[in-house]
């Protein structure tokens, strides 16, 4: 599979709930590295997480599952994910 495909699913992650720990940004670059998945933080506060995340939908979908299981020191209420125009890039 080429770089090009790999990364050809975007989408924006938003994590609601309480996310404040400090262990949780680092847990989700973590979880982020060990699928393939590229990642970035774009808004971090005590009650909402915003990430763009890219890579294939299906390893997507497992950093949805990761993100609403753990760590413990968190609680998700809801994760909405939302595309990102591909064509904008």
């Amino acid at each position: 599979m080429s770089e090009q495909n790999r990364y050809s699913w975007r989408e924006r992650m938003t994590i609601l709930g309480d996310v404040e720990a400090s262990s949780f940004l680092p847990w989700i670059e973590r979880h982020a590295a060990k699928l393939g998945l590229s990642q970035a933080i774009c808004v971090a506060g005590p009650d909402r997480i915003e990430l763009d995340v890219a890579g294939p939908a299906e390893l997507i979908d497992m950093m949805e599952m990761g993100c609403s299981l753990g760590p413990i020191d968190v609680w998700v209420e809801t994760i909405r994910r939302t595309p990102i125009d591909n064509e904008s890039s």
